[in-house]
This record gives C-alpha cells, sequence and structure tokens, in this order.
C-alpha cells in the first residue's frame, strides 16, 4: 500500500510519469501495475495516519529521456540526491543516472538506471 493523501491523484501522477496503467479502483486502493507486475496500492491516507515511505524505481537506461522530460513538464522540484540540497539536477551514481522528488502524497521517489551494487548485473530483458 502506498499511503496519499489522494489515492487517485497519486495513482494518476505515477501512472502518467512512469508509463503504466491505473487499474480498476476496489475499495479504497487504485491500484497501479508496474511492468515487472508489482502492484502499487495507493490509498487515501489522514495527515497524521501518514509517514514518509522512500520508493525506487529502476528503469532501463533508455527510458530515462522520456521519463525525465515528464518529471520536468510535471513541474516537480527534483534533485540529485536524498537530501534535496542539488536541486534541479540528476545524480550519474554506478555509471547511470538518477533523480530522487517528491510525489503529491509526499513520498520520497527515487527513479536511477542503475542498482546500487555496481556487481550486480541487470537482467537483459525488462
Amino acid at each position: 500500500m502506498v499511503p496519499s493523501r489522494n489515492n487517485r491523484e497519486s495513482a494518476e501522477f505515477f501512472a502518467n510519469l512512469l508509463g503504466f496503467e491505473i487499474g480498476e479502483e476496489w475499495g479504497p486502493f487504485v491500484p497501479v501495475e508496474t511492468s515487472n507486475g508489482v502492484r502499487l496500492d495507493f490509498a487515501t491516507v489522514p495527515d497524521e495516519d501518514r509517514k514518509l515511505q522512500h520508493y525506487c524505481f529502476l528503469i532501463p537506461e533508455d527510458d530515462f529521456d522520456a521519463f525525465f522530460l515528464r518529471l520536468k513538464e510535471s513541474g516537480v522540484t527534483y534533485h540529485a540526491d536524498p537530501m534535496g540540497k542539488q536541486v534541479g539536477e540528476i545524480n550519474h551514481n554506478h555509471g547511470g543516472r538518477g533523480v530522487y522528488f517528491l510525489d503529491p502524497g509526499g513520498n520520497g521517489i527515487e527513479v536511477i538506471t542503475q542498482p546500487y551494487e555496481p556487481e550486480r548485473k541487470r537482467p537483459a530483458s525488462w
């Protein structure tokens, strides 16, 4: 479950930004399924019950430019570091590219093109 201020708004934000599809709403959840079959269920949670979460998405290098263009067009403030000191920049950690930002629910989002462990190999197909 992904806690949100507004489940529909957050699900649409993720789906549009990362190129995913929104599923049919069921109960308190608006589901978004990722390309590798992981489903994120967005739920509206009162502010006092919501705690900052961190979600990291590993995307293929070839998909980063399109994702990054959508991020910039969204008007969301992004930065190269998790502390938010390098505003308007991306990082090049582990030979890839990455960026941090907050979703509409206040969750910390990280999108990277290389895993943290340099010795870990990415799958040949996504």
